[in-house]
């Protein structure tokens, strides 16, 4: 068997004889034999098809460690493990898409010129938390002023005051205005004194699985609607008759079906479709998603608690948003149906609407 000088060996796989150095001494790509006199690295031929799949996921971005992992692996089990690895690179893609847009949208925002005919715009809001029919207790808070809405989904030992603390942290931005140029620090800020909330409701040494909270909140303007969200409550948004949900659930399930592994519909059934992977709690990632959204008359926004999104259709939630005009009696209606489905969770509903104030 003829063996393939180093240079050769790079030309053929389309890695760098530096490359291929490095990868040796790494371990992930040994050369077939060493030249005892010169110390040059020669290699099989038979090499080619994994040093060409080394270079392959190097331009994916794969790290090195993970490389290791996959030429180890069966075709199948192996092609598996990158779409595991793409969907979490998409993943981080959109959650900096997300905040690229945040502060695009931030730094480029004006406020609309005033006219005679245009008058300013307000929230008309309601909130209830409902214990439902099967659990015990709620650890679900809800919460809605005249700037701030907010609902918090606890779980665990101490997942009520959890969730209560998390909301509680945020009140302050009820009163005092928010200057443009402050929001995103702002918000930055709601977020750590949320986490630093629950961490001293659960004390040192707790961990995700014992207790913690989901937060999905926004926050008012005067013009805009800004949101955080950690965890899987849901935010939607009714505009012009047609029901949108605005965040992403963070739980395992949802991200099983970011990669591919399984479908909505199995999602729906599958027996871990409450474990959160981004939480507020000691040890969890607390990383939040952040948007703004430009406020029109007309809209409604709905946040929920899974206790409402987990057994009540969207056809039947978006009837309700449509149907019946005041908050007040749409949270209600809301959380009737989530009872009338067996009410097997606490539920929290927030509906607020976009109205023009009277001058």
């Amino acid at each position: 068997m003829e063996l393939l000088t180093i240079g050769a060996f790079a030309k053929a796989s389309r890695l760098s004889p530096k490359a291929l150095r490095l990868y040796d001494e790494l371990g992930l790509l040994a050369p077939t034999r060493v030249d005892p006199v010169t110390g040059y690295r020669l290699y099989a031929p038979e090499l080619l098809e994994q040093a060409r799949l080394v270079a392959w996921l190097r331009r994916l971005g794969m790290p090195l460690a993970r490389i290791q992992q996959v030429r180890t692996l069966e075709p199948a089990a192996a092609a598996q493990e990158i779409r595991a690895f793409w969907a979490q690179v998409e993943a981080d893609t959109a959650a900096r898409r997300d905040l690229a847009s945040f502060l695009i949208d931030h730094l480029s925002w004006k406020d609309p010129a005033m006219t005679s005919t245009t008058s300013p715009l307000g929230i008309r809001y309601a909130a209830l938390s409902d214990t439902g029919l099967v659990r015990e207790s709620n650890q679900d808070t809800a919460y809605a002023g005249s700037r701030l809405l907010a609902v918090a989904d606890g779980y665990g030992s101490a997942g009520a005051p959890a969730g209560a603390a998390a909301v509680d942290a945020l009140k302050h931005l009820e009163t005092g205005s928010v200057p443009a140029g402050d929001l995103l620090n702002v918000l930055e800020d709601a977020v750590e004194q949320a986490r630093h909330a629950v961490n001293g409701v659960l004390g040192p040494g707790s961990s995700p699985e014992e207790a913690g909270t989901t937060l999905t909140a926004m926050l008012w303007t005067g013009s805009q609607l800004a949101l955080v969200h950690i965890g899987d409550s849901r935010a939607h948004l009714l505009r012009d008759g047609e029901l949108f949900q605005i965040t992403h659930d963070h739980t395992l399930v949802q991200s099983m079906v970011d990669e591919g592994r399984i479908s909505a519909e199995e999602a729906a059934s599958h027996p871990q479709r409450s474990l959160l992977i981004r939480a507020l709690g000691q040890g969890a990632d607390g990383t939040p998603d952040m948007r703004l959204h430009d406020a029109r008359r007309g809209d409604r926004y709905l946040l929920c608690s899974d206790g409402l999104s987990a057994v009540v259709r969207s056809e039947e939630i978006r009837r309700v948003l449509r149907e019946v005009p005041e908050p007040e009696r749409a949270v209600r209606e809301l959380i009737a149906l989530a009872n009338g489905s067996g009410g097997p969770d606490n539920v929290s509903c927030v509906v607020a609407d976009v109205v023009e104030l009277q001058q």
